[in-house]
């Protein structure tokens, strides 16, 4: 499977558990009487922020696949990092969130150490192994 191959279906994954660990965090707080009305009033602004890092995985599917070599392997690095700060940052000790924060990161770890050993293959017709 090609490099860029690789990272974007880790970055799709990275994705689907922060989508699932919302929306079952949004699950939990109903069962738990709280409205939605009280949660996002009070965090507004978080939710915008939230909002603009989460967007980072989403793009990086995206510019997996689509960006040179030398930006591709670097832009990965880094949205990796910004990526596992944001989820263990912005996490909470529920049993749901910590296995699907577990899965992000250490899909992220992967992200992070295929981007850091990725060579630039002169030939883009191989595949790289």
């Amino acid at each position: 499977m090609k490099t860029q191959n690789k990272l974007s279906t880790l970055w799709i994954i990275v994705m689907m558990n922060l989508l699932f660990a919302d929306v079952l965090s949004i699950m939990v707080e109903l069962v738990n009487k709280n409205t939605l009305d009280d949660i996002l009033g009070e965090v507004t602004s978080t939710m915008a922020i939230a909002a603009v890092l989460t967007n980072i995985p989403i793009l990086m599917i995206y510019f997996s696949k689509s960006l040179s070599f030398s930006i591709n392997r670097k832009l990965n690095m880094i949205a990796g990092f910004i990526t596992i700060i944001f989820v263990i940052g912005g996490g909470s000790l529920l049993p749901h969130y910590l296995i699907c924060a577990s899965i992000e990161v250490i899909a992220l770890l992967i992200i992070i150490k295929i981007a850091w050993t990725w060579k630039n293959n002169p030939n883009p017709e191989q595949i790289d192994s």
